[in-house]
This record gives C-alpha cells, sequence and structure tokens, in this order.
C-alpha cells in the first residue's frame, strides 16, 4: 500500500487521502468539473513550492534565522495543447530583510528542492525573491 491513496469520486472530483493521518484532500478539474477544489496543476506547484520553502526552513532553523510567514504565490499554466505543464512561476515573499551572505544561502538551499528538479528540461521554472514584503 502507497502513503497516499487517490480515489476517483466522479463528475471529475478525486480525493487524496494520506493513509498514515487519514488526512484528506479534495481534487477537482478546473475544466470539466466544478473548479472548487484544488486542481491536479496546482498540487504540482504547491509540491515544488512547499518543498523549497521546507529546504530553506531546514537551513533557517540551522542559521537560526526566522522566514517564518514566508509565503509563495504560485502560478502555472499548460501547454496550447494542454498535453503538459508549460512553466511554473514562484513568488517568494519573504516578509524580512536579511545580509546579502544570508539571502545567498537561503535561496541555494531552496534550489537543492529535488521535486524542482524532477521536470523536463522545457518546463520553465521561474523563480522571483522579494524580501522584506
Amino acid at each position: 500500500m502507497g502513503k497516499v491513496q487517490v480515489t476517483y469520486d466522479a463528475t471529475q472530483h478525486c480525493t487524496a487521502l494520506q493513509l498514515k493521518n487519514q488526512k484528506v484532500v479534495p481534487i477537482d478539474c478546473p475544466y470539466t468539473g466544478k473548479g472548487l477544489e484544488f486542481s491536479s496543476g496546482e498540487l504540482v506547484g504547491v509540491g515544488v513550492a512547499s518543498c523549497m520553502l521546507m529546504a530553506m526552513g531546514a537551513l533557517a532553523m540551522r542559521n537560526k534565522i526566522d522566514i517564518s510567514n514566508t509565503t509563495v504565490d504560485v502560478d502555472f499554466s499548460l501547454r496550447k495543447d494542454f498535453s503538459r505543464i508549460d512553466s511554473i512561476d514562484l513568488k517568494v515573499n519573504i516578509p524580512r530583510n536579511f545580509s546579502e551572505i544570508e539571502r545567498i544561502k537561503l535561496e541555494r538551499a531552496a534550489e537543492t528542492c529535488p521535486i524542482k528538479h524532477s521536470f523536463l528540461p522545457d518546463v520553465k521554472i521561474s523563480v522571483e525573491y522579494k524580501y522584506g514584503q
């Protein structure tokens, strides 16, 4: 048995269940479903953003840097034929200012995210960091 189980409920709606803790994430299709829940594409972007934040968080904890309340705005686009993701745009909003060295460390930590490096080379992933936001 896997760590997550996804069930097709009906009418372009699925439910993802994290088996260990019984956490549920509803998913539907924005085109042919109701578009009221996370879409699969949004969850891909969420995976990249949260992975990058966790990598930054690990570095921040080791270096006693406070990045709490940092947010990432996620946008993605599909190819014109809807065959796959074309690009993912991430805007990392860090509420505090840091020294240049700390910024470099945080951004390098974010770049270690394995999910970010799991896409084909022609999927454009852009990341913009804003400090003191």
